[in-house]
């Protein structure tokens, strides 16, 4: 409840602010030379600057053309503000107070205009077909394997020859974690869209950056 009760209070007071704000500003362009419609354009202008300008801060915090134009804007409504306040007489407002009210639309139009329009730093977007490091491998939640300095495939022996046939060398078979199974997989779709061969365990070794053994490995279960 109290917080509804803050929350009412802040609005209220911003209301409140704005109000005299604005009012401060009409009357300054009017004592200007700036009369009917005009003179009501003018705060809206304002406002609207100071708007687009604490907009652009709250997105893009080290922004410096947005803090510049943030502070123009304020200091063209606190300047109505104190120049209304008694300080300036209305009826006889000085020649430069007069260029800079006629000069202030040109102002805030470019001052919308760089602030709507200023370029943002895209965010980095990483390729599916990049080579996986094994830096990629440890941040994978699937994947089970731990990095080692010098990482030695795992052989299993090859089945004993039987006593009347001659001794023949079967290939050694290497463990291939998933989640590089499922890399190498996407490579290989995306060779195969793109050229229309498939690729081979050189051009899987070269993409992934992984030993022979390895890579023959999974070239045979993409077979």
């Amino acid at each position: 409840m109290s917080r509804k009760l803050r929350l009412d209070a802040v609005l209220i007071q911003a209301i409140i602010a704005g109000a005299l704000s604005f009012s401060h500003l009409h009357d300054l362009a009017e004592a200007a030379g700036q009369d009917g419609w005009k003179a009501w354009a003018y705060p809206v202008s304002v406002d609207l600057l100071l708007v687009a300008a604490w907009r652009r801060m709250r997105h893009h915090a080290d922004n410096r053309a947005a803090w510049v134009w943030f502070v123009i804007a304020l200091a063209a409504s606190l300047g109505a503000n104190i120049a209304t306040a008694g300080l300036l007489d209305l009826g006889n407002v000085p020649a430069w107070l007069r260029i800079l009210v006629a000069g202030w639309p040109a102002l805030a139009f470019l001052g919308g205009t760089l602030l709507a329009h200023a370029p943002t730093t895209p965010e980095p977007v990483t390729s599916d077909t990049a080579p996986l490091a094994a830096s990629d491998l440890e941040a994978t939640p699937d994947v089970t394997v731990e990095r080692a300095p010098e990482p030695v495939p795992e052989l299993t022996p090859a089945p004993a020859p039987a006593a009347a046939s001659a001794p023949a060398k079967a290939a050694p078979t290497v463990a291939v974690p998933p989640a590089l199974l499922d890399h190498a997989r996407k490579i290989a779709d995306t060779h195969h869209a793109t050229t229309g061969g498939r690729i081979d365990s050189a051009g899987l070794r070269t993409r992934l950056n992984i030993p022979a053994p390895l890579a023959d490995a999974i070239t045979a279960q993409l077979a």
